[in-house]
């Protein structure tokens, strides 16, 4: 449109001081062989020779915005464009979380740790690296037992232009699954990629299905025990008609796509060949869902079938699955409760006579963490906060639960929202909070162990990826922190976003600890992988 507006212009103006524009023109020939003529020409000339350099310029920048509209438009989608010229993150971060009061985008990326002594073997993805079927899966595991890698330096990134990474990538063996959420030309879309472990370089990299952009990506990637497929949701929190995709882990080729009226921020689990996730609610400016409320979506992984749709008010948070298939996940805004879904075919839930929904117990607030195992407790969190603002008067909650009856066997209130996953280990659950915390409360019966600070008042919304005796937080302003496990002394910290580009508070990706090295993803400095000393190789 504004294209369209300027043509008549540039026409018109033509039209009217054409006969100036002749003799400037003729001057400026005569200028091509005789230079010396410059001067007295402009002194004759000037506006007419003004108008011609106006005109060229003016014309120029139409050609050029014409011949990228085209382009612009294709890679649009349907994702609102940014009102200026100049990538503004801070914009970004208000349109993510658009008519949202408190949501996740994050911490809900990854499945979160397991104690290794609480949790069942096959609790989901989290439980270990170990998969319902008994095969590795190295998705999203972020604590791993091991020697804690210390005086941390940078080993390699990616980082392709204007590519933030929100997520927690998915690593198989040799190679790292991520997903990105780009601005280009004014608009969001999504970029995933396959790289090399060892040096970042990409296998391969996907940004268009056929002709039409990918939709981005706050959702992380989820790989299957056999290593063949990648699962993730597409859509950021404004975004309506997005889908959960499945791609051949090999190639990067889309297999399928289930197509939800909503978007899914949520991370997809797996058990056996289902897929589990949630498709969040779109609010309007009362808070209230504008059309279908949200659900959980279970598909069956290679066909790309739908097997189930559970009504789940606003389900941003990522699940959990158990051993016996039971899903585990937060309901948000207009839900703020904690649901157990089982798992199993309509027949079969008729043929016991019970129903889907296994227990919902109320929270009274928000819960919009990912759902921890570990052993027969649920652990769920969130509170009222959201990505980018703290609540008026800030709250927030941490709260066990009995994993067969949903009873609650304690809460603990926090001075600001859990958004990140909340890991546990040898007892002990570390907490991102909002504020700015890092706190470590007792599994048994929730009270406060220690709370450190990462980065002055910068929110932890991340989640922590736990060793046997250091936590790695990483603060919203793009540090990495590593905190001693018992006490929460801060031992060494290390920044992740471009020097010359700091970035406006979005760095919500959790760290993985794989060996001696950390993959992390941050804001401005892309995805970063850091080496140190100590760790497993």
């Amino acid at each position: 449109m504004h294209i369209m507006a300027v043509v008549p212009i540039v026409i018109n103006t033509g039209v009217a001081v054409l006969p100036a524009v002749v003799a400037a023109l003729a001057g400026v020939a005569a200028i091509l062989f005789q230079p010396r003529a410059l001067i007295p020409l402009l002194r004759r000339q000037w506006r007419a020779c003004s108008v011609v350099l106006g005109g060229l310029i003016l014309i120029t920048i139409v050609a050029i915005s014409w011949g990228r509209s085209g382009s612009a438009v294709r890679r649009a989608g349907r994702n609102d464009p940014l009102q200026t010229s100049r990538i503004d993150w801070a914009k970004v971060a208000e349109d993510i979380i658009a008519q949202e009061r408190a949501r996740t985008v994050s911490g809900h990326q990854a499945e979160p740790a397991v104690d290794s002594e609480a949790a069942p073997r096959g609790t989901g993805l989290a439980a270990q690296g170990t998969s319902p079927t008994g095969g590795q899966d190295f998705s999203r595991v972020l604590y791993r037992g091991g020697p804690s890698p210390a005086g941390l330096n940078p080993l390699w990134s990616y980082k392709p232009e204007g590519t933030l990474f929100f997520g927690v990538p998915a690593i198989v063996g040799k190679r790292i699954y991520a997903a990105g959420c780009q601005a280009d030309l004014g608009a969001y879309t999504g970029l995933l990629a396959c790289l090399d472990f060892d040096t970042g370089k990409p296998l391969w990299q996907k940004t268009e299905n056929g002709n039409e952009p990918l939709r981005p990506f706050f959702s992380s990637p989820t790989v299957t025990p056999d290593g063949k497929y990648v699962i993730i949701g597409q859509g950021l929190h404004q975004d309506r008609d997005c889908s959960l995709l499945c791609f051949d882990a090999a190639t990067g080729q889309q297999v399928w796509a289930v197509k939800t009226p909503l978007h899914v921020e949520s991370s997809p689990a797996i058990f056996g060949d289902m897929a589990v996730a949630g498709a969040g609610a779109i609010e309007g400016d009362d808070g209230k869902a504008v059309g279908d409320p949200g659900f959980v979506l279970a598909v069956h992984i290679p066909d790309g079938k739908v097997l189930w749709k559970q009504p789940v008010n606003d389900p941003e948070s990522s699940p959990a699955i158990d051993e016996n298939g039971w899903v585990f996940i937060g309901s948000g805004c207009n839900g703020q409760a904690v649901v157990a879904i089982r798992s199993e075919p309509d027949e079969e839930l008729q043929k016991k006579k019970v129903d889907r929904i296994a227990w919902r117990a109320a929270a009274g607030q928000p819960m919009l963490a990912p759902v921890t195992l570990a052993g027969n407790v649920v652990i769920a969190a969130g509170g009222n906060g959201d990505m980018v603002h703290s609540s008026r008067s800030p709250q927030g909650l941490v709260m066990a639960l009995d994993r067969p009856t949903g009873r609650i066997l304690w809460q603990t209130s926090l001075d600001d929202a859990v958004l990140g996953a909340v890991a546990c280990q040898d007892g002990m659950l570390i907490c991102p909070v909002r504020n700015g915390d890092v706190v470590a409360l007792a599994l048994g019966d929730g009270h406060i162990v220690w709370r450190a600070r990462v980065s002055g008042n910068a929110p932890v919304l991340a989640g922590c990826a736990v060793t046997q005796d250091r936590a790695y937080a990483v603060s919203s302003d793009g540090y990495l922190a590593a905190l001693a496990a018992r006490d929460g002394k801060a031992l060494e910290k290390v920044y992740l976003n471009d020097q010359g580009q700091p970035g406006t508070g979005l760095s919500l990706s959790s760290p993985q600890v794989i060996g001696n090295r950390i993959i992390v993803g941050s804001e401005t400095g892309g995805l970063r992988c850091l080496q140190g000393e100590g760790g497993g190789q």
